[in-house]
């Protein structure tokens, strides 16, 4: 029995089935996403999207769709479906009688006495997609007819018809082979069955996305359909259709699907589906290996790759890949320090340099050695430390007192915009901010001693308790009894927020064990919910408890109340580490709730965020590297009393 279920009786509602959706990646940094029904609401849907070199890498859609027809007795029946303005053409989610997850995506499908099964993959490590089509059952001749539906264009644009597109499709061995417009590889699109191509080229006007439509963005396109392949199919028999950047020999294709179905890991379990999840935001590209953020419209950043790291790696005993990822992107870590590009375009992340730090203390968690750690990235983390205590980045430094003081809007992880303007001021001393700089230090001493470097201990051994004397002395109130969220010269934020969590999370704290508790049960009371942590109390008159309505009223919700799944991680740490085993089970309630979450949105997986007010609908990303490192983290947490106790 198939662990993710769906309603056979509710696919044919499109209220239903256009929720879900799939991500499928592959090693090469291709993918494919849409929803169930293979009706596409995004622009970044598409059957084959794939990073293009020529373009920066960037990821484009070149095969949009692909629509099937099966033809018996000279009667077409179209199992395609697209969103036109006031209608669906063609409608064939009505014939929809099952869709399947596991090992891959499928869909079978039932016309009259027809019954066919279609099956999708991407090859591991080349830009390809391979669908294949079983006649499963069928008492007349029949037909099936493909035509695909081009794009040619970047994830977050759309395209129009128009003169410049080439339009000649130029004939291959079982296939032809197509590009629209130069500078991109040709799309060679073959069968693995001898089939007939019909060069019947058209563009097919106002396809509309229903989901950027909803987000108040352009939301209609015109994609190109350069004919279609026609072949007979016989009960019992399988055809592969084939669509990739470089051509393959017809009498492979089906090889080639074989031996990539024996690769697939059965969704077949909770952890198995993290597992699949996790496995997709891991890009390797040459010598380099990144962190993409989330599917389907991210690519990577700084801050995401070091919180979700030990997540996505080190929990799932994949040394190898953390130390891949990190060598990737530690080296350029100080860049930000100096660049007044970066800063003047609000893109400046104060905090980066010490997620990164934590990453490694998490590496030492796991048993790294702490000799070899220092060797290895103690020159970085001096390089780091001098930048922030002589101020030489011109969006934070070390005040007097030890803490650091932040001095441009927009530079930490509330950094939402609205026509240039940040929703969040959270500058001047930032609670977080200082948490993550404490902590940072006093693992760095750690890692200086262990290796014996005399000269930095004696450089920073004293600061640690400065910092935390103003830590407590700026941030705590002794009658609110929890801490500020900012202060800056003439404001003091008491909004209830999940930064100062931070504070209580981080194996080096500043704080009491009863002001630890003093937060988490205010933390409990106000943010914790089902899906994860609210961004703002709901007491607090800004807070918005749903979010949806244009990118502006979004952006208003993000962090002013909407429910983020990663917080969850920071909360289990702090609450395991105060409550011991005691805390368990409250732990493991909460992390029973993510399970209804992968069949709610990309369907297998965990959203970027959900809505403050119940029943927490899901949003934004469908699949989130951040939500999806964490829970496998606190999973991990849960299977190891030892750390806990």
């Amino acid at each position: 029995m198939d662990y993710l279920k769906f309603d056979k009786s509710q696919l044919v509602n499109t209220e239903y089935s256009l929720k879900k959706e799939f991500i499928r990646t592959n090693r090469a940094g291709s993918f494919a996403s849409s929803t169930i029904i293979n009706c596409n609401t995004r622009k970044y849907h598409g059957m084959l999207i794939c990073p293009i070199e020529n373009f920066s890498g960037e990821n484009y859609v070149l095969l949009s769709a692909l629509d099937e027809t099966i033809i018996q007795h000279d009667t077409d029946f179209h199992l395609g479906i697209h969103k036109f303005p006031g209608e669906y053409s063609p409608k064939g989610h009505k014939y929809i009688r099952k869709y399947e997850m596991d090992p891959m995506p499928a869909i079978t499908y039932r016309v009259g006495g027809v019954v066919l099964k279609k099956e999708f993959l991407l090859v591991e490590k080349e830009q390809r997609l391979l669908i294949r089509y079983s006649l499963l059952d069928a008492h007349s001749p029949t037909v099936i007819r493909l035509q695909p539906f081009l794009a040619f264009r970047n994830i977050h644009e759309l395209t129009k018809a128009n003169l410049d597109a080439n339009t000649r499709a130029e004939v291959i061995n079982n296939g032809i082979r197509s590009k629209l417009y130069e500078g991109f590889p040709y799309l060679h699109m073959q069968t693995s069955k001898k089939s007939e191509f019909i060069h019947v080229p058209d563009w097919y006007y106002n396809v509309e996305y229903k989901e950027e439509k909803k987000r108040g963005y352009d939301c209609h396109e015109d994609l190109f359909v350069p004919g279609y392949f026609e072949m007979e199919i016989q009960k019992g028999e399988s055809i592969v259709f084939c669509a990739g950047t470089k051509e393959i020999a017809p009498n492979v294709i089906n090889r080639q699907f074989n031996s990539e179905l024996k690769k697939r890991v059965k969704r077949d379990s909770f952890e198995n589906c993290l597992e699949n999840s996790a496995d997709q935001f891991i890009s390797r590209k040459g010598r380099e290996t990144t962190i993409i953020n989330g599917f389907p419209w991210f690519s990577t950043s700084e801050r995401n790759t070091y919180l979700s790291l030990p997540g996505l790696t080190l929990a799932r005993g994949d040394e190898k890949t953390f130390l891949a990822v990190l060598n990737t992107s530690y080296k350029h870590l100080c860049d930000r320090f100096s660049s007044d590009r970066v800063l003047s375009k609000g893109k400046a992340s104060v905090d980066v340099p010490l997620w990164f730090i934590w990453a490694l203390q998490k590496y030492v968690e796991y048993g790294a050695d702490k000799k070899n750690l220092w060797k290895k990235y103690g020159k970085k983390i001096k390089e780091i430390f001098q930048h922030y205590k002589f101020g030489s980045n011109l969006a934070i430094k070390m005040n007097e007192n030890g803490l650091l003081w932040t001095i441009k809007q927009g530079v930490t992880w509330m950094n939402i915009q609205n026509n240039g303007t940040f929703l969040n001021r959270r500058m001047g001393y930032v609670v977080e901010i200082n948490a993550l700089w404490y902590n940072a230090i006093c693992f760095a001493l750690d890692l200086a001693a262990e290796a014996k470097d005399h000269l930095f201990v004696s450089d920073w051994e004293d600061v640690p308790v400065m910092v935390k004397e103003s830590f407590l002395e700026v941030f705590w109130d002794k009658d609110k009894k929890y801490l500020a969220d900012y202060i800056d010269d003439s404001h003091k934020s008491w909004a209830v927020r999940p930064n100062q969590l931070f504070a209580a999370s981080l194996p080096y704290s500043c704080l009491s064990k009863e002001q630890k508790k003093s937060i988490l049960d205010l933390i409990e009371k106000e943010l914790v919910t089902s899906r994860g942590l609210r961004s703002l109390s709901p007491k607090n008159h800004e807070y918005v408890g749903v979010f949806q309505g244009n990118e502006t009223q979004r952006n208003n919700a993000f962090h002013y109340g909407s429910v983020f799944p990663w917080l969850f991680g920071h909360f289990a740490n702090a609450y395991l580490a105060l409550y011991k085993s005691g805390g368990e089970s409250r732990i493991q309630r909460l992390l029973n709730n993510f399970e209804d979450c992968l069949n709610e949105h990309g369907l297998g997986s965990i959203s970027e965020i959900y809505d403050g007010n119940p029943p927490h609908r899901p949003n934004e990303a469908t699949s989130y590297a951040l939500s999806v490192a964490e829970i496998i983290r606190v999973n991990k947490m849960l299977q190891q009393p030892s750390k806990i106790d």
